[in-house]
């Protein structure tokens, strides 16, 4: 016979347990330890947290950090809402081949891109070549070695990120209401501030979120573009293990990322039932 119910849980139970052990000693066993150093390392204590209030340079880093993401998720979600605006509203051909440009570029690799906003924006390099050879400056600019040049190539990196969760949210909108909008007297304007956007918030508040957490562990691009004047967290965490061998140091600073990473998807679960629950009222 086939047995119990209770003996079929059981046997699948026997099953899956292999991989749970190993998931559980690969992912959850280095993120303990983590966790550990941060408060033994150099000394048992909350001395490395404590760092944060008294050391400037931590400061200074996470301020920059958080800084240059705010700014890349700005400029990545504003131009991706237009990306995706103009794909869900344009013929089904240009709206494939839009889909598909956004999706090779996830086929290309940080570093590739990195490079090539290196040669792009050096003092020789295309832009400023242009630029010069048209009149427009004398003297190159210094795309290089600041914030600039990381927020250009962070929010050149993102905006595929911030496409794809708005172009699943407009999809979703009842075009009946626009068109609703438009007949009671609405102009154009006034139908997408008033009704098309409001529509799209659980998307614009998913883009932003899945930008900001993804540009906070962001360590090549700063790292190249920024020439070491822009630290940022991911950076230092690496100079810390690498070269100053300040574990705890490192470890507290990878805590407190995945605590922030941690509350951020709360924010994002609890943000996106409610808007469901609401969604659901209005309808």
């Amino acid at each position: 016979m086939n047995g119990s119910p209770l003996a079929r849980i059981g046997s699948g139970w026997l099953l899956v347990l292999p991989f749970l052990a190993l998931v559980v000693a690969l992912f959850l066993g280095p993120i303990v330890d983590i966790l550990r150093l941060s408060v033994t390392d150099p000394e048992p204590g909350l001395g490395n947290y404590a760092a944060l209030m008294t050391s400037d340079s931590l400061a200074r880093i996470l301020w920059t950090t958080l800084r240059v993401c705010a700014i890349t998720t700005l400029f990545s979600v504003a131009f991706g809402y237009s990306i995706a605006y103009a794909m869900v509203h344009g013929v089904r051909r240009d709206r494939n081949w839009m889909l598909s440009l956004v999706l090779v570029s996830f086929w290309i690799s940080v570093l590739v891109r990195t490079f090539s906003w290196l040669m792009l924006l050096g003092r020789k390099g295309l832009v400023n070549e242009a630029l010069a050879g048209i009149g427009i400056i004398s003297q190159p600019i210094e795309f290089m070695r600041n914030e600039l040049g990381v927020l250009i190539g962070m929010v050149h990196y993102m905006i595929p990120y911030a496409v794809l969760p708005l172009l699943a949210s407009m999809q979703t909108i009842d075009t009946r209401l626009v068109s609703a909008s438009r007949s009671l007297g609405a102009t154009g304007s006034q139908t997408f501030w008033r009704v098309y956007l409001p529509l799209t918030r659980p998307g614009l508040v998913a883009a932003s979120l899945l930008v900001f957490i993804l540009s906070l562990g962001f360590y090549v691009t700063p790292a190249i573009l920024g020439g070491g004047k822009v630290l940022m967290v991911a950076e230092y965490i690496s100079v810390q293990i690498l070269v100053t061998l300040r574990w705890g140091t490192a470890a507290m600073l990878a805590a407190l990322m995945l605590f922030g990473v941690l509350g951020l998807l709360f924010v994002m679960s609890r943000f996106m039932k409610l808007s469901t629950i609401f969604g659901g009222a209005r309808a």
